[in-house]
């Protein structure tokens, strides 16, 4: 077995806060410790059976962290050169993790966000297409086919079928946008709704604010029923709840995905399966706002 062989069949987890009931993809059991794993799989394999990924070159793509960290472990596992633009603003651990796997790391502007990083890495890429092999994990169709058919296969058998709803973030938008697409497919009476950041200016890593953003090239915003937007300080302090109340040590991202989920569980009916997705764990987020006064 190698590391490629223990992404995904992570577990479906039973919250119970403020009186409801929701279920959580436990993405952090991914070896890297993220949901990205999956998709930064299916991009890796797809290249290198295409042939887009040769031996020799440098996987390069921009990440706010977790892609970067599962493109940096497949890597280092699979023989190939690392590079990475971030925006200078990522947490320490995230930026030591990917050190630790071997990675380069080339910061960019934080006030341009994923943004900035996104551009210069479009820059370097088209500079030297000899030397590297850039995903474009924004507009890589095997993002999002990774969830398509893996995760959402995942969260149909473990909810025996009776899932209800659906409600998750986007960043990428590859999670929200293959697992969507599945259920409208095999669930069509499944409630998708779109968890969104209440600004533009805002903390929860890896998500977008899809008004004021560049969007990714599959994103569509068509597939969700409904949205609902999440703050920083309400998705922090959910984050915390999870720890103290559940024993589920987070990242902010998943932080906002409860809160969207327990909303809906406001109003839905008593017998609802509502699903949503703990992206990653909160231990690479150690030294940022959200634990740094513990």
């Amino acid at each position: 077995m190698s590391i490629l062989d223990c992404v995904g069949n992570t577990p479906l987890l039973e919250i119970k806060m403020d009186g409801s009931r929701i279920y959580a993809k436990a993405e952090y059991f991914n070896p890297s410790g993220s949901v990205k794993d999956r998709a930064a799989k299916n991009m890796l394999l797809e290249a290198i059976s295409d042939g887009r990924l040769t031996a020799g070159k440098t996987i390069l793509d921009s990440t706010s962290g977790n892609t970067g960290i599962a493109y940096a472990m497949f890597g280092a596992a699979l023989g190939y050169k690392v590079t990475l633009c971030l925006p200078a603003n990522a947490s320490l651990e995230r930026k030591k993790i990917l050190k630790a796997y071997g990675a380069e790391i080339i910061e960019t502007d934080p006030l341009e966000s994923s943004d900035g990083a996104y551009l210069k890495a479009l820059e370097i890429a088209k500079a030297k297409p000899d030397k590297y092999f850039f995903p474009d994990q924004y507009n890589n169709e095997a993002n999002w086919k990774a969830h398509y058919y893996t995760t959402a296969p995942e969260i149909i058998e473990q909810t025996s079928g009776g899932i209800t709803h659906f409600v998750a973030g986007a960043g990428t938008s590859g999670t929200f946008t293959g697992i969507a697409k599945r259920l409208k497919e095999d669930k069509p009476d499944t409630i998708i709704t779109l968890m969104q950041p209440d600004s533009p200016f805002h903390g929860l890593e890896g998500m977008k604010h899809m008004e004021t953003t560049i969007k990714p090239g599959f994103f569509n915003r068509d597939i969700a029923d409904c949205e609902i937007e999440v703050g920083t300080e309400e998705a922090y302090n959910m984050a915390r709840r999870l720890a103290k109340e559940a024993g589920i040590f987070v990242g902010v991202s998943a932080g906002a995905n409860v809160c969207a989920a327990l909303e809906i569980a406001k109003t839905a009916p008593k017998d609802s399966v509502i699903v949503t997705i703990l992206c990653d764990n909160g231990y690479r987020y150690l030294t940022e706002p959200i634990w740094r006064d513990l």
